[in-house]
């Protein structure tokens, strides 16, 4: 039986590590602890195998935790695994110098973290085995005293078998540097016997590079007296592969205890690196495509921002969107759609410099990047080859299909400072080519965002409000329409001016949608959401939050990650967060906001379609999407009791959530003979006035009874 230690301070990552850890096999006991101190007194009295660690805790971060690990001669040799969502090589640094043994980022993917950690128990048992062979073969020689020699003999020549049997290259080397001994795997691995490696000069055996870095750890070892701490490296084996090994050193000690040479281990990590690389690789590109994809993209252009900044440096952002993509996708199916969309990436790859990156940001929108740009004119000539490429018919099953693009260009510094303004202000200057016509690229100019909308005292006083959390949350309940318990509730916000004005969203939404505020806005909405949701589940009131998103963050975001982070930062359950969208949200790029669905879905949120009935209804997409609950638009509630043909289309909207096992949501409900008709037709949830006004959190909190149960609003508030 093999013992694994998870200790994180969240219990949501508890939670998810463990079950992990569990999946390792049947022989794995997992323990959980909030603490790193409490962790240090259970793992004093009974030493794992097996640590897992969060980087960043309360009162003691991982880099301590691992420090106090190390000073404890028992514990010293346990492999510890430290979990971070900090990307920054420093963490990782700070990490291994404390004596980390791995070191993964969060999420953690499920297979990576099995295979590192079975990989990681397989050396600890290895170890254990040579330990308690070791003490077998001393206890026999302390029962004979007479035969010692021969006893000091049988055991050495049993010690070899058991280490010549291990599947890891195993070897010994003298305070001078001279091999000791070496196992059969040690041997294979660099083309010798083990018997003529002994008393070898290292540099013949390992190679001049590696001997020089494993002479310089072992006198450290021999220094210090103390282990070395684990470290990846590559080696060539005979046939001239590339491995990668995870090594640890560990003193020699003879029959004195005194310290007489250094003891090697490696294990093969080979596989576990190719599936780590294939990851971040995917993290990064276009799974259809295989080129970049908008995180890479992103990444790049802050790195060129940077490099731009340290010199004379000028780079151009092409946004390119397909014109007539939707209709040949619709006539022909979406596997011609996707052959489309390849075609397209590769005419692109072609016709750009290794200096310049090509990338999918979703749907049929694709960028360029054109770095080390001499003048506007190298961005006009890419621009207009862009245009030519597209424009040769694209022959899919023998059959042509023809597309155009419509092309936003922005050169940095000029058009931005930031890559948000970079993209934004090239996604401006497509639209206008599309609205113009199609079929065209655009510089981006100024005088296309003289729009109807703000004015300039508004946009100000917006982007100040941002800055400043003008903004507060008020929560509307749901209540369930035949118990009256409260069982969810919608977060609407509100802008509290520092005047203590406050402003409902129709008064400053619509100018944040156009001048990309929206983002940051609904960015604290979710974030609001989520931390409100595990206040609430810490006190025992466990109801759903809805949060409204919008289309901007579905073309703009990765929301998946950015919800995971949230929930992890948070502590909320996925479950407790419902997201709201409005149906011509989800007609604008079916594909893409179906994919981003799924995911989130996966991560286990709730998804709801908002005013359902009054956008481009449509059975087919409510079909395919991944949606658990319709909100039936309060335009068919105010006349629900008096129009028939409202009530024909609620009873309608209804039965199809009802077939399709998703719940209804009737919004705008604010008297009881709605109420009594809308349980008569079996609709599961009201909302509106005479369930509930939007109120403050600590007043919601009051609808609520004392201990874990959901509240009761017995009759309904007016």
């Amino acid at each position: 039986m093999s013992t694994i230690v998870i200790v994180d301070d969240q219990s949501i990552n508890r939670s998810v590590y463990t079950k992990m850890a569990a999946a390792i096999g049947e022989e794995v006991e997992v323990l959980a602890f909030a603490d790193p101190r409490t962790a240090l007194v259970a793992i004093r009295e009974k030493p794992p195998d097996l640590i897992v660690t969060d980087y960043c805790m309360p009162g003691m971060n991982g880099a301590s935790f691992i420090r106090r690990i190390r000073r404890e001669a028992s514990l010293a040799e346990i492999p510890v695994i430290v979990i971070t969502v900090y990307e920054e090589k420093r963490y990782r640094l700070r990490a291994l110098d404390a004596g980390a043994t791995d070191f993964l980022l969060s999420p953690v993917d499920h297979r990576e973290f099995v295979t590192r950690a079975r990989n990681l128990l397989k050396l600890r048992k290895q170890q254990a085995l040579l330990a308690i062979r070791a003490q077998n073969l001393e206890l026999k020689l302390k029962r004979s005293e007479r035969s010692l020699v021969q006893a000091i003999r049988h055991s050495s020549e049993r010690l070899a078998q058991v280490i010549d049997c291990v599947p890891t290259p195993i070897s010994a080397t003298d305070q001078e540097g001279r091999f000791l001994f070496a196992n059969v795997c040690h041997a294979r691995l660099f083309g010798s016997e083990s018997t003529t490696t002994l008393a070898r000069d290292p540099k013949d055996v390992l190679g001049e590079e590696n001997a020089a870095r494993h002479t310089a750890l072992d006198k450290l070892v021999l220094q210090t007296g103390r282990p070395a701490h684990s470290f990846e490296e590559e080696i060539s084996d005979q046939s001239g592969q590339r491995c990668v090994f995870l090594t640890s050193k560990s003193p020699l000690t003879d029959e004195s205890a005194r310290i007489c040479g250094v003891v090697t281990c490696a294990i093969d990590i080979t596989e576990q690196k190719i599936a780590q690389h294939h990851l971040e690789h995917l993290a990064r590109h276009d799974s259809l495509t295989g080129i970049a994809n908008r995180m890479y993209l992103l990444e790049q252009i802050h790195r060129e921002i940077a490099r731009s900044r340290r010199g004379d440096r000028r780079f151009a952002l092409h946004l390119i969107d397909l014109d007539g993509f939707k209709e040949v996708n619709d006539e022909r199916g979406h596997s011609i759609g996707d052959q489309i969309l390849a075609s397209v990436a590769k005419r692109l790859q072609s016709l750009v410099t290794n200096r310049c990156i090509v990338a999918r940001l979703g749907g049929d929108e694709f960028a360029i990047l054109q770095t080390e740009l001499v003048d506007n004119k190298a961005a006009v000539e890419v621009a207009e080859e862009i245009g030519r490429f597209l424009r040769m018919p694209f022959v899919i099953s023998g059959e042509p299909a023809h597309i155009t693009a419509s092309i936003g260009v922005v050169v940095y510094p000029a058009d931005g400072q930031t890559s948000e303004e970079l993209l934004r202000r090239a996604d401006i200057a497509m639209y206008k080519g599309k609205a113009a016509g199609r079929d065209q690229y655009l510089f981006y100019d100024a005088k296309m965002e003289a729009r109807r909308p703000l004015p300039i005292e508004l946009d100000a006083n917006l982007r100040t409000a941002i800055e400043r959390s003008e903004f507060t949350l008020l929560y509307q309940p749901q209540v369930h329409i035949i118990s009256g318990e409260v069982l969810g509730v919608e977060a609407l916000i509100r802008w509290q001016k520092r005047d203590g004005t406050l402003l409902l969203p129709g008064a400053f939404l619509p100018a944040a949608e156009e001048n990309g505020l929206i983002l940051p806005i609904n960015e604290w909405v979710m974030r609001q959401a989520c931390y409100q949701a595990a206040a609430w589940h810490r006190v025992g009131i466990r109801v759903r939050v809805g949060v409204n998103l919008s289309a901007a963050q579905f073309r703009r975001q990765n929301l998946p990650f950015l919800m995971a982070q949230m929930l992890n930062e948070s502590g909320a359950e996925p479950s407790s967060i419902e997201f709201e969208l409005t149906e011509n949200v989800l007609m604008e790029d079916a594909d893409q906001v179906v994919l981003q669905l799924q995911q989130l879905r996966d991560l286990g949120v709730i998804i709801a379609i908002d005013d359902f009935g009054t956008g481009f209804s449509s059975l087919s997409y409510v079909k395919r999407l991944p949606v658990d609950r319709l909100k039936i638009d309060q335009s068919f509630i105010f006349d629900l009791t008096t129009d028939p043909n409202d009530r024909a289309i609620v009873a309608a909207i209804i039965n199809l959530a009802h077939s399709l096992r998703m719940d209804v949501v009737a919004e705008g409900v604010e008297t009881a003979h709605q109420l009594e008709w809308l349980r008569a037709a079996n609709c599961d949830v009201a909302q509106g006035f005479y369930c509930g006004r939007p109120m403050k959190a600590v007043e919601l909190s009051a609808l609520f009874e004392p201990g874990p149960q959901v509240a009761s609003a017995g009759k309904y508030v007016a």
